[in-house]
């Protein structure tokens, strides 16, 4: 009651009818499909197999640029993936101004994310995630398409719209999966000739949703899969097995069951059960396929 009373307060007018999942949407860079921003992914291709039922496409749009794509779940508030370019950062992480997506709610708003004011829409409220959802919850605002992995300060900036964002366990978030993306950029960066195309998701509970403040879904585990068609050939034998593609999944659930990820029993007790384990791109949309009951390929044609 105590959260819906400040949710309330954050209303600036009238509550306005909510729009379908796939309203008439004109101006917007929400719609049917990724068709604006299909440079995203390998061979203009977004991930097969995943029903449309519930998932929204959107095309992040800041300063008048397409900056990277995401498909988002407007009952979860939270999206299933973010795919992006990744292009090694030249400055630092800005300050985060928290974005959300205008169009996931008026059909004729702004094409642009949009930075959270001090008061919020109760729409805006309803059909996305705000800040004062991740408020004294024990969870952090985790990127799946992380700051450090877009190269110019509008790349980067734009990165911080909470449809990019899932709730992830600080000591999981800045520890191991962290740890994951900074090998990820260090590959592409020693190996990857040309594009790497990179797609990062939230995987959910098999059974029984986690929530913060019965709003946002906690998802169980972390996965990431790229794609890098070209690359050096002369790869030193214990790289090989990373290219062209290569995936992992993380735990953000220190109690979850080992099936997927082993425990590291051994790992520093801060970090021990957010393990991550790094797989090849198979085995990840078999895991996928199966949590998700979808047919999931994420990269056409395996990234061949």
């Amino acid at each position: 009651m105590m959260f819906q009373t400040e949710m309330l307060q954050f209303s600036t007018g009238a509550l306005l009818l909510l729009l379908p999942w796939f309203g008439d949407l004109v101006l917007g860079e929400v719609s049917k499909d990724f068709s604006n921003c299909l440079d995203f992914f390998y061979q203009n291709t977004p991930p097969k197999g995943v029903r449309e039922t519930g998932y929204q496409p959107i095309c992040q749009r800041y300063k008048n640029q397409y900056h990277f794509a995401s498909l988002y779940n407007r009952q979860h508030r939270a999206p299933l993936y973010s795919a992006y370019l990744l292009s090694p950062a030249d400055g630092k992480r800005p300050n985060a101004t928290w974005m959300y997506e205008p169009q996931l709610v008026f059909s004729r708003a702004s094409s642009e994310m949009k930075p959270f004011n001090k008061s919020v829409d109760q729409n805006v409220i309803e059909n996305q995630a705000v800040p004062q959802d991740y408020k004294n919850s024990s969870y952090s605002k985790g990127h799946l398409n992380p700051s450090m992995h877009q190269k110019t300060k509008e790349n980067r900036e734009a990165t911080f719209t909470l449809t990019n964002i899932v709730p992830q366990r600080p000591s999981f978030n800045s520890g191991p999966w962290s740890l994951l993306e900074t090998k990820v950029l260090r590959r592409f960066k020693d190996y990857c000739k040309g594009t790497m195309y990179v797609i990062t998701g939230a995987m959910p509970y098999e059974s029984g949703a986690r929530w913060i403040n019965n709003r946002v879904s906690v998802p169980e585990y972390m996965w990431s899969a790229y794609c890098c068609p070209s690359y050096n050939t002369s790869l030193p034998e214990s790289v090989q097995p990373f290219f062209p593609t290569y995936a992992a999944v993380g735990r953000n659930d220190r109690n979850s069951g080992q099936e997927i990820v082993p425990v590291n029993v051994k790992a520093k007790k801060s970090v021990r059960g957010y393990d991550v384990r790094q797989m090849s791109l198979e085995t990840l949309e078999v895991i996928l396929s199966q949590r998700l009951a979808m047919p999931i390929s994420l990269f056409h044609g395996q990234c061949q």
